[in-house]
């Protein structure tokens, strides 16, 4: 008796996971579409980088996406890749956020989470924007690397790609929240002199979040950094900081 529970228990496991398709997500996605949505959208994506042309955007809410994604979080990494082959950049969004829940679901098997930083690092040409990169590299990539090695951090760093670039400080979300900021600092050095705005404000961002850690490395940064270093990294990095502390490091920044 127990074993025929038992079967029926992975065959409905089995059908349900048949059901979470590319194809099925994004019919129920089109059922959330706003135009209203879309033209909020459009108008937040072309005040964060300036244009929206590289994407298609349907005009869906982040929250109903990622709750979409929540109810889709098991499907199987074939259709996750297909959703990330999507010109639609909602679905890339789900995508991601199906990689997410799987990377930070401690049922996931260590194998399953090397499948997704492999899927992640494979398939960056497809997470090419700072949210998607954001969504997920915390845990897919860093949680992944956290007991490896993070020599490809250091590579993503000097990529000529900007969003490789952002992974490789993004993904050191993961290191910090368990109190290591060593690789926050030594990536923050690599980006430092960046000339992509979204690289200098990811790194003024996770400088900041290092330094609430580690406040004597910050000031250590910013002392050899800060006459140098772009304006908008300087003041991200210095948000937490007391007047004094800001007005100081301000002045001595030549940009």
């Amino acid at each position: 008796m127990a074993s025929i529970k038992k079967s029926k228990s992975v065959e409905t496991k089995s059908r349900i996971k048949s059901a979470l398709t590319s194809t099925a997500f994004l019919t129920k996605l089109r059922e959330k579409q706003s135009d209203i949505e879309l033209e909020k959208i459009l108008k937040y994506f072309k005040e964060q980088d300036g244009s929206h042309s590289r994407d298609k955007f349907m005009g869906v809410k982040m929250g109903q996406v990622f709750a979409l994604a929540k109810e889709f979080m098991t499907m199987d990494l074939k259709e996750v890749e297909k959703l990330l082959e999507s010109p639609i950049h909602e679905a890339r969004v789900g995508a991601v956020s199906i990689m997410d829940f799987q990377a930070r679901d401690k049922k996931t098997p260590d194998a399953q989470k090397e499948k997704l930083f492999k899927l992640y690092i494979n398939r960056h040409d497809r997470i090419n924007n700072w949210d998607l990169v954001d969504r997920s590299a915390p845990y897919v990539v860093g949680g992944h690397l956290y007991d490896k090695s993070r020599k490809i951090l250091y590579t993503l760093a000097r990529s000529k790609d900007p969003w490789e670039r952002r992974t490789s400080i993004v993904a050191t979300y993961y290191f910090i929240r368990n109190g290591e900021v060593s690789d926050t600092f030594k990536i923050a050095e690599i980006l430092v002199h960046d000339k992509h705005d979204l690289i200098n404000k990811a790194t003024g961002s996770w400088l900041r979040t290092a330094g609430i850690k580690d406040p004597e490395r910050l000031m250590e940064f910013l002392d050899q950094y800060a006459a140098t270093m772009p304006r908008v990294t300087l003041r991200y990095a210095l948000e937490h900081q007391s007047k004094r502390i800001k007005e100081y490091y301000m002045r001595r920044s030549k940009e």
